[in-house]
């Protein structure tokens, strides 16, 4: 038995990343009934909007879904407030202390798991009392960890530490990254990059077009000085470059960056100008499909993967 499908109630143990500006209640209810675990990413709602969106994915699915909160966020109070409100069962936490609010929200009945870029801030977490961790590579989409250590090396890492369920992240979109993984000792997946090309994604069109045509060594982590992210190299990523060639102050850089770059990039299509946050398996992604055409063709491939491995058994 599968500790992720069991500790979620879920058929596969796959789950959807609550990415900013993709993770809206269409994409997380798909993930759901396709079997996974869809997230709403509460990261870029406001508090109002959040409950909306919990609203409609309780009509859209009756499937186990949760929400993505990252701590760091303002309005924290009222997110976790409204979560706890609407009966959500299930919170991953990130960009933060998990001693912060995982017993108030295991208080109120809710599974916690902490998405952790180290072996040590996975202990942490356990010890804090979460139910699973999402060990996240430095390849991922998105804010990251600052020690570039990539899934492969981090899985064991953290598997060699803790006895809590163990979820990888960063750099897995299709079923033989799932396997690798899996046999590095996760006990199930996260996906981003992979959902957020879905048709189900709240991503504006020309962001999701944009990550079909993205190869090889077009993401870079920056900004590492404030909070690091992995970008598509645009207009914006260039003029980052160009402004660190100053060695500038923080403050320079928060300057640069502004307000509401994400949503620019990524939820109004603006290629240029908008911060497009994207993993390096963006490389292997070349189209938009559905939620459950993902799915199934994650799952086709694992279990081909694994009975060619068998196979091959020596």
């Amino acid at each position: 038995m599968n500790k992720i499908t069991q500790l979620f109630n879920i058929k596969y143990p796959i789950i959807q990343g609550g990415m900013i500006w993709n993770s809206g209640y269409k994409l997380a209810s798909a993930v759901s009934n396709a079997g996974g675990l869809g997230l709403i990413g509460a990261g870029s709602m406001y508090p109002e909007v959040l409950r909306e969106h919990i609203q409609k994915c309780k009509k859209a699915t009756n499937k186990p879904f949760g929400v993505n909160v990252p701590m760091l966020y303002p309005n924290i109070e009222e997110i976790i407030q409204i979560i706890i409100e609407e009966g959500v069962k299930i919170v991953f936490t990130s960009a933060g202390n998990p001693k912060t609010w995982t017993s108030h929200l295991k208080e109120n009945g809710i599974t916690v798991v902490h998405v952790v870029s180290s072996s040590k801030f996975a202990l942490k977490a356990q010890e804090a009392g979460v139910d699973a961790v999402v060990a996240e590579g430095f390849e991922a989409g998105g804010h990251n960890g600052r020690e570039e250590t990539t899934t492969l090396t981090l899985i064991p890492m953290v598997k060699e530490k803790i006895q809590i369920p163990l979820i990888a992240a960063g750099g897995i979109a299709t079923g033989r990254g799932m396997l690798a993984t899996m046999i590095l000792g996760a006990d199930g997946v996260q996906m981003g990059s992979r959902f957020a090309a879905s048709i189900e994604s709240s991503a504006h069109e020309n962001f999701k077009k944009t990550i079909t045509e993205t190869g090889e060594g077009d993401t870079q982590l920056t900004l590492k000085e404030l909070a690091p992210v992995r970008l598509i190299k645009n207009k914006f990523y260039n003029d980052v470059q160009e402004l660190y060639s100053t060695c500038p102050s923080k403050e320079a850089l928060e300057q640069l960056l502004g307000k509401r770059r994400a949503k620019r990039g990524m939820f109004e299509g603006d290629l240029l100008e908008g911060e497009l946050e994207i993993g390096q398996i963006a490389g292997i992604i070349h189209d938009i499909s559905t939620v459950e055409q993902i799915i199934d063709s994650v799952l086709f491939e694992f279990n081909f993967a694994k009975d060619e491995l068998q196979k091959n058994s020596f």
